[in-house]
């Protein structure tokens, strides 16, 4: 190639490369910069002020069998608005339009009096098939829309798990409450325009790598086995529709992996239609975010504290006088009577205040406080939900003997039903503590998947301990609780109830016809698949857990066994 053939080739190089930059300058100018003009523009029936779509990742139920069902996605439909300069005779229009949707005639009239506003809404998420209909009237001034926006399909089903997306002070999207804001910066999108095109997004990516945002976007699925949420709140809702607690609550947990397969409160919400909702502080999730004093639940933590520590063995017996007093306060059982000398088995089996007090002093203070640390009961459990409230013992570390005493049957101490139902599932699998959790896998965007790691690895008690206490609160069910009633002939069921009294604030002191009931048990005893906590806050026509929270659990212990098909152990 000679001198002028290189510079002839040269010359047409340049101009190539030139001709490509002005086309690029030019797609960019027209598709990104100035795009949602154009798009406005040429797509008619969508003619209101230009506005990206909502977009989110989704989060997934899963099954037993491992089919997934959509707890949280993104909808598309259509937003009706009109023209008030352009529609000329309202009350016709609203009774075209009344034939497809369910309208407020006057609402409607009077904003079709607001000729100075080019732009009213009507209604949001129109389907397909309503907007076509609709489009085909033809109404001047009627106009239709794209939006998207964040459905729950399950409606109520897990909502306080799930929690809710609301707009920031910059009126962008962001999770509130629960996963939703839990993994909110795995659930995020970058707004796209409604017809953004794939040189748009090129672009888009460019600026997203150059400014290093490197979040890594997607989707999550959750430990919440839908068919076991679901039976779940159908029980709390028929606890609750016979003892019209204040607040009533579950949760079914893998006390092995610290899986949660149901997690559910009352009053709940329907996250697809809040404008009910009177009081925002629904939207909480009162299982984690609330702390109460449990009672006697903590009696099994008791128990194996004073054997863990060889306080006490399992053929101990003491002399149960009915009464306490310590620190010049008294302390008494449930009805105020002395036993007499008795083995320990009963401090669980007839639910003996005084019982717990002896072994919780008899472990001593110190050593009783290191147990109860060791427990997680005055942290947090670290799960993946909001605003998780810390447990409150200051009273059992004030040195009193008379807070040991009362903290040792539940009293004096308020904790999250998280938090019992972790430390509980230390009896049940062995002596570990665990890590709750709802989510189970990060699907990425980019195709790459993340598994939820835990440590489950810290061992609180010896595992000897907890097997004696398993042994103990066994024989709570087949003979005391209810005197046998739920006992189950071909399963091992661990289980004890609890009535604490609840803190009256005015007063300083405990409400005399106010308690707080709550139930947990595992099974199958000696290797358990699941652990089932339940608690209701003053249930009415009742005083005592054993007779408001006995028949749930035994329906909800047997609905588990049944659906996951448990062998039996005996």
């Amino acid at each position: 190639m000679n001198s002028k053939q290189r510079l002839r080739a040269r010359i047409v190089l340049i101009a190539l490369l030139l001709a490509a930059a002005g086309l690029g300058s030019s797609l960019y100018w027209t598709q990104v910069v100035k795009g949602s003009t154009y798009i406005a523009k040429a797509d008619k029936q969508y003619d209101k002020p230009p506005v990206s779509l909502f977009d989110r990742g989704s989060i997934f139920f899963e099954s037993k069998d491992g089919t997934r069902a959509a707890a949280a996605t993104v909808s598309s439909g259509f937003l009706l608005h009109m023209n008030p300069k352009l529609l000329s005779d309202a009350p016709n229009a609203y009774e075209a339009l009344s034939h497809y949707l369910t309208l407020d005639k006057e609402e409607f009239i009077r904003k079709a009096e607001r000729t100075d506003d080019p732009y009213e809404e009507i209604v949001h998420h129109v389907d397909q098939k309503t907007a076509d209909s609709i489009k085909g009237l033809g109404i001047k001034g009627i106009q239709l829309s794209k939006e998207s926006w964040r459905s729950y399909p399950a409606n109520e089903v897990a909502a306080h798990v799930l929690g809710l997306t609301g707009q920031n002070s910059e009126s962008a999207i962001e999770g509130r409450y629960g996963l939703e804001r839990t993994y909110e910066d795995i659930l995020v999108r970058t707004s796209r325009g409604s017809n953004a095109s794939a040189f748009a997004e090129l672009f888009s990516g460019i600026r997203e790598s150059v400014f290093g945002n490197t979040a890594l976007e997607g989707s999550i699925v959750t430990t919440i086995e839908p068919t076991v949420e679901k039976y779940i709140e159908k029980t709390l809702q028929t606890t609750a529709d016979v003892l019209k607690p204040d607040e009533i609550g579950a949760i079914v947990i893998d006390p092995n992996t610290g899986e949660i397969v149901a997690m559910a409160s009352l009053p709940t919400y329907d996250p697809n239609d809040v404008s009910k909702v009177k009081n925002p502080a629904l939207f909480s999730n009162p299982l984690v975010e609330h702390v109460y004093e449990m009672g006697s639940i903590i009696k099994p933590l008791t128990m194996a504290i004073g054997l863990d520590s060889g306080a006490i063995t399992a053929k101990s017996t003491y002399d149960d006088t009915g009464t306490m007093t310590l620190n010049t306060k008294k302390i008494s059982n449930f009805d105020g009577q002395a036993r007499g000398v008795i083995n320990v088995q009963e401090v669980l089996s007839q639910s003996l205040n005084v019982g717990a007090a002896t072994i919780a002093l008899k472990v001593g203070k110190e050593n009783f406080v290191k147990y109860m640390a060791g427990f997680g009961l005055s942290g947090k459990t670290g799960i993946d939900q909001p605003n998780e409230a810390s447990g409150l013992l200051r009273n059992l570390e004030n040195g009193q003997d008379i807070e040991v005493a009362t903290a040792a049957y539940g009293q004096g101490i308020a904790i999250s039903p998280i938090s019992i139902t972790r430390s509980l599932s230390v009896l049940a699998n062995g002596g570990m503590i665990i890590q709750p959790h709802l989510v189970k896998e990060i699907e990425y965007s980019d195709g790459t998947t993340k598994k939820t790691e835990v440590d489950n690895t810290t061992r609180i008690l010896r595992k000897e301990t907890t097997d004696e206490v398993t042994r103990m609160l066994v024989n709570v069910v087949d003979t005391a609780l209810l005197k046998g009633e739920i006992k189950m002939e071909r399963y091992s069921v661990a289980a004890k109830t609890g009535t604490a009294q609840i803190p009256d604030p005015g007063n300083k002191g405990y409400y005399t016809d106010r308690y707080l009931h709550s139930f947990f048990g595992y099974f199958p005893a000696y290797k358990p698949t699941f652990l089932v906590f339940i608690y209701q806050i003053h249930p009415k026509g009742a005083q005592y857990a054993s007779e408001t929270l006995t028949k749930p659990f035994s329906e909800i212990s047997k609905f588990l066994i049944d659906y996951y098909s448990i062998p039996p152990d005996r």
